[in-house]
């Protein structure tokens, strides 16, 4: 087999995973429109489950072993569960832009975390990376904010946002040395719609009166940047440090100002474009051999 394939593999996961989260954001604005955060958060969650149960069915996947579930289940509670829940909340109190800048703390607490929790290296391309996207993503808020009103709670919740994103990407990595990203992925999924049960009324109700464009849009949600996008994630970061992973999370409001564009004739200022320019660049630092100087896990399953 060719030396670079496994590396391959996971640059093309990683690249789907950004992609379709990236696409993720024009699909929210039509779901959320008709749907409230928690019932939002559990219909996408469900359809997840759903393709994700089909996927370990034709693969023949069964469940994670025992030494996967502690990460498993802080990843699901996390990550799939609180995430999207607070998310959805917070950009309905706050701007777009606004969200977009508190939300990016998100890899920087992934990469600390990772070095504290797990022995990640930060080696300086790493850091020097996170730093040029970290100024992109700020770029970019700064241009989208201001049309719109941002609250104290707003700002909050994001900020609750962006730590449980990076508390459940931290928690899944140990968990991915045992099991395949698929077992992770799915189980993490139905650990998160567990704790969305919750909002199973409003799901219920609110989907009795919703457009079926709204419907769709959710349903999307939970098949492609749910099933799909997260397990490529898993699968590329069982093959690298979770650093780099949230690092190259920073190419999703450069491919959201693009997709927006393209989709949503949303014709983006200059200041956008330098912002989304910076974003990609500081990814391709961080990406790039001279960071990937960590060791990489003893033991990884290839199937996804």
């Amino acid at each position: 087999m060719n030396p670079r394939r496994p590396g391959l593999l996971a640059a093309g996961a990683a690249v789907v995973t950004v992609l379709l989260w990236a696409s993720a954001f024009v699909s929210i604005r039509s779901a959320g429109d008709a749907y409230s955060p928690g019932a939002l958060a559990l219909g996408r969650l469900l359809s997840g489950v759903v393709a994700l149960g089909i996927m370990c069915v034709v693969r023949r996947e069964g469940p994670p072993p025992r030494a996967a579930w502690p990460g498993i289940a802080v990843s699901g509670l996390l990550w799939f569960g609180v995430y999207m829940v607070v998310l959805n909340w917070g950009e309905q109190q706050v701007d777009a832009g606004t969200a977009a800048l508190v939300v990016n703390v998100g890899p920087i607490l992934i990469a600390l975390l990772g070095a504290r929790l797990l022995g990640d290296a930060m080696p300086p391309r790493l850091v020097a990376g996170m730093a040029v996207s970290f100024a992109g993503a700020v770029t970019v808020g700064l241009s989208m904010s201001g049309g719109g009103g941002s609250s104290v709670l707003g700002v909050l919740l994001c900020l609750l946002a962006a730590v449980a994103y990076a508390g459940g990407v931290v928690a899944q990595k140990p968990a991915l040395g045992s099991a395949s990203a698929l077992q992770v992925t799915t189980y993490g999924c139905l650990v998160g719609a567990v704790v969305c049960l919750p909002f199973a009324g409003q799901l219920v109700h609110q989907a009795a009166d919703a457009p079926l464009s709204a419907t769709l849009n959710m349903v999307y949600l939970g098949v492609f940047p749910t099933a799909l996008a997260f397990t490529t994630w898993a699968y590329a970061l069982a093959r690298t440090t979770a650093g780099r992973m949230g690092a190259t999370t920073y190419a999703v409001p450069a491919l959201v100002v693009l997709m927006s564009w393209v989709v949503l004739g949303e014709v983006p200022g200059v200041l956008t474009l330098v912002g989304g320019v910076l974003c990609l660049a500081g990814v391709a630092v961080s990406r790039s051999r001279a960071a990937a100087a960590a060791p990489q896990p003893a033991k990884v399953s290839d199937s996804v």
